[in-house]
């Protein structure tokens, strides 16, 4: 029982640790060096447990480890990491790696705990998404089932306890407390969660570095980087409208860049003009007469302070003291946003973003040009050869754009010296970048003040939450020309592009995954008594239709036609699953110990037995003599059962048997269960 009793245990501990692991691992703050070393040593240590593999680290080799490390630790936090809390990171999981392989004594045990919970709550300073909430379920789960365990090996390490067999099925029985005690206390603390509401963030949050960042977000935007963004599909941005009919195909600005260098777009550092917001309501400028949209915005933990915005915004909803206007009419905080940004908004579609005049100062800045290829000059003076506005130009160059050039994500195979120049005359493809940059450098040459605009475009609709999902994949550039008596002027010289979108059953349950993740940021990170209030307010509506009006809530028809049609298209594959699951229950148990018996029986064969593994060998006989009409009252001891059969062949097995059977579960004698194993054959034969 001991031996079982401690192999559960270290397991339990390995998963508190694991769950501390992963924790920190999906906040994308450990380096890979330092994952790749601890998922290492919690694998070998998890095949050490198990008996898979055996070998024990000398202590020298540990002793020698630590004191390298020693030496290690000042070129690490003045060369490698160049920081305190990289570098102390470092050492706390290199500390736990050597502790997982070396463990034995209590102290060891306690400290990969301590290790564990110093995972977890590093974690929740460095993430904010749903998968904390999971592996925070998993370390609470790990964390009943290693207090459960120790306290069972404690009770069985006291003197004058007398051992007896292992109870059958311990593994599990520790296993479903375990997960009972677990599920409990997560619901008892989901229940006070949202009843107590928080009024501050998490302590220490500025230690947490900046770890995601895009070209849109930053103030300048290298050629080919909005390429390498939009092949992530990571969610960053959520958008709720509150128009019954919101519009489509949406630009979401994030501000502008007005220098180029010709590889990159940058803006100069820039104070900036502060706005007062006053009563958590800022006021751009008066409403318009034309099309508008409401809508709510909320990100994820992004390395950023811009906000975006549909259009051109009139009013903004925010929960911050200031808001900082740049030169290129974008809007910031002033401040990072490590717990994510979350306002709502109200934006004219008509109206185009900065005053109504250009400042001649203004204007030479947006026609200022890096040495240009000749080629480049040529082929802007012959597409708007003839065109005498600036609009004119500005459409022609757009069209010639999107007509002769192809999208593309795929990489450049080599660093090129020009980058526009090579996408103009030889590669003729690439991605938002490069058709934007080449459109604005044309415009400069032909004398048309121009910029690139950095933001998101479109978005995917989630029918789960209600939300329109903004990807990193939805990262876009694209040109504001100013236009003589219309401002600055938004053009999009970027082709659509020809990939197929396909929806599967992955889609739908993406959105399910995505509308948990909203719930999370929208109900947990930003749950403060306004949210409660309104949480309040719901459940108390939602009472009174469901009293009053439920009969009006069930649809029968519509109901039949959807599961219809559910059952059309994913029946085949779920009554697949439903049988796969019901033989998994009805056979799965029986399937697991008549393995696990066979097991135990070749084990006694060899001659490796153990005290426990005769109360099973005798389980097994009790069995073979009911099938023959001899069952043993509860009441009486083995031997004295062995007394009362009559006098048989079989007697003279049992006899045997049961002597084998003391022999080895209280004389410790691994010998006597081949003996047993000889017996219970015989039996069989009989």
């Amino acid at each position: 029982m001991a031996a079982s009793v401690d192999r559960f245990f270290e397991l339990s501990l390995l998963g508190l640790v694991a769950s501390g692991y992963f924790a920190v691992l999906s906040s994308s703050f450990l380096d890979v060096p330092t994952a790749v070393s601890m998922a290492a040593a919690l694998l070998l240590r998890t095949l050490l447990v198990t008996g898979v593999i055996r070998f024990e680290i000398p202590a020298r080799w540990v002793t020698a480890a630590a004191l390298a490390y020693i030496g290690f630790y000042p070129l690490d936090y003045f060369f490698v990491s160049k920081g305190f809390l990289p570098a102390t990171v470092h050492l706390i999981f290199f500390l736990a790696v050597v502790k997982i392989l070396t463990a034995r004594l209590a102290r060891d045990y306690v400290f990969l705990a301590v290790v564990a919970f110093l995972q977890l709550l590093a974690a929740a300073l460095l993430s904010s998404s749903l998968n904390f909430f999971l592996f925070l379920a998993f370390f609470l789960l790990f964390a009943v089932a290693t207090f459960a365990a120790s306290e069972v090996r404690r009770s069985i390490r006291k003197p004058h306890i007398v051992a007896r067999s292992s109870p059958k099925n311990l593994h599990w029985r520790l296993a479903a407390t375990s997960v009972s005690l677990a599920l409990g206390i997560l619901i008892l603390t989901v229940g006070l969660f949202f009843l107590l509401p928080r009024t501050a963030q998490a302590a220490f949050r500025h230690l947490a570095p900046q770890r995601f960042s895009v070209a849109s977000f930053a103030h300048e935007m290298v050629l080919g980087d909005v390429g390498e963004l939009q092949r992530r599909r990571t969610a960053v941005m959520h958008v709720r409208f509150f128009d019954e009919d919101p519009p489509v195909n949406l630009k979401w600005r994030g501000g502008a860049l007005a220098y180029f260098d010709g590889g990159r777009w940058y803006n100069p550092s820039d104070p900036g003009e502060p706005l007062r917001v006053v009563d958590g309501l800022l006021a751009f400028g008066e409403r318009t007469q034309g099309p508008g949209i409401r809508y709510e915005v909320q990100f994820s933990s992004l390395a950023s302070d811009t906000l975006f915005f549909a259009g051109t915004p009139l009013m903004l909803r925010i929960n911050s003291p200031i808001v900082i206007r740049t030169a290129t009419d974008g809007y910031r905080l002033g401040y990072g946003a490590p717990g994510g940004l979350h306002y709502g908004a109200y934006s004219a579609l008509n109206l185009p973003p900065g005053p109504k005049f250009l400042r001649e100062e203004e204007r030479t800045q947006y026609l200022l040009l890096p040495p240009v290829d000749r080629r480049v000059i040529a082929l802007a003076r012959k597409i708007t050869e003839g065109l005498p506005t600036a609009e004119a130009r500005a459409r022609a160059i757009e069209s010639y754009l999107r007509r002769n050039y192809r999208y593309s994500l795929d990489p450049l195979p080599r660093e090129v010296p020009d980058p526009l120049a090579h996408f103009l005359f030889e590669r003729r493809a690439g991605h938002c970048e490069y058709f934007a940059s080449a459109m604005a450098v044309m415009l400069r040459i032909v004398y048309v003040p121009a910029r690139v605009a950095t933001g998101f475009q479109n978005g995917e609709y989630n029918p789960v939450s209600g939300w329109v999902v903004i990807r990193a994949s939805d990262a876009h550039s694209w040109v504001e020309a100013w236009v003589p008596g219309r401002g600055w002027t938004t053009f999009d010289p970027t082709p659509p592009d020809s990939r197929p979108s396909t929806t599967s059953v992955w889609t739908h349950l993406g959105y399910y995954l995505d509308a948990a993740e909203t719930f999370w940021q929208d109900w947990v990170l930003n749950y403060d008594l306004d949210r409660q209030l309104t949480l309040a307010a719901r459940m108390e509506n939602s009472g009174r239709l469901f009293g009053a009006h439920w009969m009006d809530r069930i649809r029968l028809v519509e109901w039949k036609q959807t599961a219809a049609a559910w059952g059309k298209r994913y029946g085949a594959f779920a009554a697949i699953i439903a049988i796969l699951a019901f033989a998994i229950w009805k056979y799965g148990p029986g399937v697991w110990m008549w393995s696990q018996t066979l097991a135990r029986v070749r084990r006694a064969q060899r001659g490796a037995a153990r005290a426990s593994d005769a109360t099973l060998l005798y389980a097994r006989l009790l069995a073979l003599l009911k099938r023959k009409g001899y069952q043993k009252p509860a009441w009486i001891t083995p031997l004295e059962f062995a007394r009362l059969l009559p006098p048989s062949e079989t007697a003279t097995l049992v006899a045997s048997f049961t002597a084998a059977y003391n022999d080895l579960r209280f004389g410790g004698n691994p010998a006597a269960a081949s003996r047993m194993v000889e017996a219970l054959d015989a039996l069989e034969r009989l």
